[in-house]
């Protein structure tokens, strides 16, 4: 089975594309946008009718939201490693961070991105994307002290939590006054680590590329 996925470059659905790339299952790319002036497939939005990507596609159904792909890809393909199993210990913080990062943290980026979708009058946007800038400095820390010493965010293993870390860091931007990933060290030692990973490599090479990241840089290199 080929596995369907409904794209955009700067979306969450390259997180879900790393994802597929470190489970070495095949899938294919329907190229969509998240311009939302720009007209997207019908199938997508007949899944998906927000309009979001990533939405995937199998068996003739679909699924959206990235958390909840994520956490369906890696317990379906289990022999990756890429999940606690369902009685390992750290089971329920994969999940908890996981949603902390599609709840909370995303809804953070969304509130300085689209002040819009969270006010009723365009006087009050300014504010909006204020807070939303608060709000991204008090999750991260969340996620920061949480890490701790951990080599990875969940402890000793890798797992679809540290992609989707990395994921988002790549949406941090200071020229919006967003925090600098430097405040947080433990979340950008594990970014750092992660984007040594061959499937970053390919599906972020130009984000790596459009911040003057060398890609064979080891781990240790300036997030910026």
């Amino acid at each position: 089975m080929t596995y369907k996925l409904f794209y955009a470059d700067g979306s969450a659905a390259q997180g879900v594309r790393v994802i597929f790339e470190e489970l070495g299952v095949p899938y294919e790319l329907i190229e969509s946008t998240i311009d939302r002036s720009k007209q997207r497939p019908p199938e997508q939005l007949k899944v998906n009718p927000n309009g979001w990507v990533p939405v995937l596609m199998y068996e003739d159904t679909g699924i959206y939201e990235c958390a909840a792909i994520a956490i369906f890809l890696c317990d379906r393909h289990s022999d990756a490693n890429l999940a606690p199993t369902l009685h390992d210990a750290t089971r329920g913080l994969y999940l908890q961070t996981l949603v902390y990062f599609s709840n909370s943290v995303q809804t953070a980026f969304q509130t300085n991105y689209y002040p819009d979708r969270f006010v009723d009058l365009s006087a009050d946007e300014a504010s909006a994307k204020k807070r939303g800038i608060r709000r991204l400095r008090e999750t991260w820390k969340i996620i920061d002290d949480q890490i701790g010493d951990n080599d990875w965010v969940l402890g000793k293993d890798f797992s679809a939590v540290d992609i989707y870390l990395f994921m988002l860091t790549t949406w941090l931007n200071p020229t919006r006054g967003h925090p600098n990933i430097e405040e947080f060290p433990n979340v950008k030692r594990i970014a750092e680590a992660t984007m040594s990973r061959p499937s970053i490599q390919l599906v972020y090479a130009e984000w790596l590329s459009d911040n003057n990241i060398n890609q064979k840089q080891p781990p240790g290199v300036n997030l910026k």
